[in-house]
């Protein structure tokens, strides 16, 4: 495995490479098994894989977890070298942004839900840096997990608005043996707090059942799935919402995917979940854009 740190030797590499398809993991490091899952499916579909990481401070907000956010780049280079992965970009913010961005990236859909609602600059962040790290890389296939399906759904809408040649595959989120969604922040649980986090995922169960069993996909479903949170957890529920997906928009009867998420902020944590699921029930674990 090679370790890239300026965006010119990325390019150098990569135009030595054209001929072959490039599976792309970007990720923010600390790597875990939902990364390395990530990486090895694109290992095994691609002739080349890059994987980077790159804490990116422009989807921070003033108080978020930039700072302390987990890091340890030893440890992440075995990590991506024993799971498939050719080349590790490894910039760092200077080589990412060395001036003030005269040109700046919006979005006005599928950020004023869930994680977006909440977070203002965040996705803009996301969508520039991931812009960035898309020329940079110039991949075939780009690999991201379905935990953060919010994510994915925007940066869906990147590649299609900007017609970015890659394609897009959310692959099933990675758990623990318990259900507790794998995340690089669950380091800052405590063992209480780990306790209650396994209850995410059984709220998500919970509200799938209830639709699968005649209950519409409306506020009742919600708010039951609220109050089951409530019973579960000591943490402060953000949000619990069931929308169409990728479009995030309120479910009608022609919806035919569905995602319902659940965000909980514990004292040092903030813990996302979620479930996409077809109309008849069936989760999905693997979507192409």
């Amino acid at each position: 495995m090679k370790v890239v740190r300026t965006i010119k030797e990325m390019h150098k590499l990569r135009q030595s490479e054209l001929i072959k398809t490039v599976g792309f993991v970007p990720t923010m490091g600390y790597l875990h098994e939902g990364h390395t899952s990530l990486m090895n499916k694109a290992a095994t579909e691609n002739d080349l894989v890059v994987a980077s990481i790159f804490v990116n401070p422009l989807q921070f907000g003033p108080n978020e977890d930039y700072d302390t956010y987990p890091r340890d780049e030893l440890r992440d280079q075995r990590i991506a070298k024993e799971n498939g992965v050719d080349i590790l970009f490894l910039p760092d913010a200077t080589e990412m942004y060395p001036q003030r961005m005269n040109v700046t990236l919006s979005i006005s859909k599928r950020t004023n839900v869930l994680c977006g609602a909440k977070r203002s600059g965040h996705f803009a962040g996301v969508i520039t840096v991931l812009t960035k790290l898309f020329n940079i890389v110039q991949p075939t296939t780009a690999y991201f997990g379905l935990k953060d399906a919010q994510q994915v759904a925007v940066v869906d809408s990147l590649i299609a608005d900007l017609n970015i040649p890659v394609t897009l595959i959310g692959e099933a989120t990675v758990r623990e043996a318990d259900g507790l969604a794998k995340s690089s922040r669950n380091v800052y649980l405590s063992t209480a707090e780990r306790a209650e986090a396994t209850k995410l995922y059984d709220a998500l169960l919970y509200g799938l059942n209830l639709f699968k069993n005649g209950q519409q996909p409306n506020e009742h479903l919600i708010t039951s799935v609220r109050e089951f949170l409530q019973d579960q957890v000591s943490g402060s529920i953000d949000y619990v919402n069931l929308l169409s997906y990728p479009d995030l928009e309120p479910v009608t009867e022609n919806s035919e995917q569905m995602i319902l998420a659940v965000a909980v902020n514990f004292e040092h944590a903030r813990l996302i979940d979620n479930i996409i699921f077809d109309n008849s029930g069936t989760i999905v674990n693997t979507i192409t854009f």
